[in-house]
């Protein structure tokens, strides 16, 4: 692998770790619980990526008077069993290793609560590896701190010190919030997203596994140290 200094950011579920059905374990036994309607499947999983308390109004249709006890009782249960079923992604483990030895700086960007993330990750050991980790707020009924995949994007750019990275995601959310950033984001396609959401969504490219994960970043990295050339030899700062 190449020296390199351009930023990587990563989504978390899906793209990092597959909950391997933690997340909709946990939402359809938050449903049940609370005596109301669990959608299928397909619907279920559709729900990973997106803010929850979103997914769960739009697609579970929960009761705006009992959203908030519906996240508890997933969060509880999430947090009892539903971490210990999740898994890395092949390959990921070593890619964020091989990243670090070269000192490219990597961040996570996910609508997954910050504290909740900083758990997951430590759970897998590779917590240590993001130079930051910005998710939505613990309180997931705030309006307070990053709202939406383009906030919590843009606030790890900020850590990062930096307005160009390159974005890595699973879902149209991911795209469309690097997108806002005037990022480039990269879609991965063993994460939740359905044919074709993440070609619609303007992703750069699409890959099918870590190693093309790594040859389409280093791509994208040449274009931009080749158009940064290009904009010194024209004396422009």
């Amino acid at each position: 692998m190449t020296q390199t200094t351009v930023p990587v950011i990563f989504d978390l579920d899906g793209t990092l770790v597959d909950p391997a059905g933690g997340i909709t374990g946990g939402i359809a036994a938050a449903l049940a619980a609370s005596g109301l309607p669990v959608p299928a499947p397909d619907l279920l999983a559709a729900m990973i990526g997106p803010k929850l308390s979103d997914s769960l109004l739009t697609v579970a249709m929960v009761p705006a008077d009992k959203l908030d006890s519906v996240i508890r009782l997933y969060r509880q249960h999430y947090l009892a069993t539903g971490i210990s079923q999740s898994r890395l992604y092949p390959g990921i483990k070593a890619v964020l290793e091989a990243f670090a030895a070269a000192g490219r700086p990597v961040a996570v960007a996910t609508q997954k609560p910050e504290g909740l993330a900083h758990i997951v990750l430590q759970h897998h050991g590779i917590a240590g590896l993001f130079q930051t980790i910005r998710g939505s707020s613990d309180d997931e009924t705030s309006t307070e701190g990053p709202v939406g995949k383009a906030d919590i994007i843009a606030a790890a750019l900020a850590d990062l010190s930096t307005h160009h990275a390159v974005m890595v995601g699973d879902r149209a959310q991911d795209v469309a919030g690097a997108i806002a950033n005037g990022l480039d984001c990269i879609g991965v396609r063993w994460g939740f997203a359905p044919d074709g959401e993440l070609e619609v969504a303007g992703a750069v490219t699409v890959v099918e596994d870590t190693d093309g994960m790594v040859a389409a970043i280093e791509r994208l990295e040449s274009i931009h140290t080749a158009a940064m050339s290009e904009v010194r030899n024209d004396g422009v700062v």
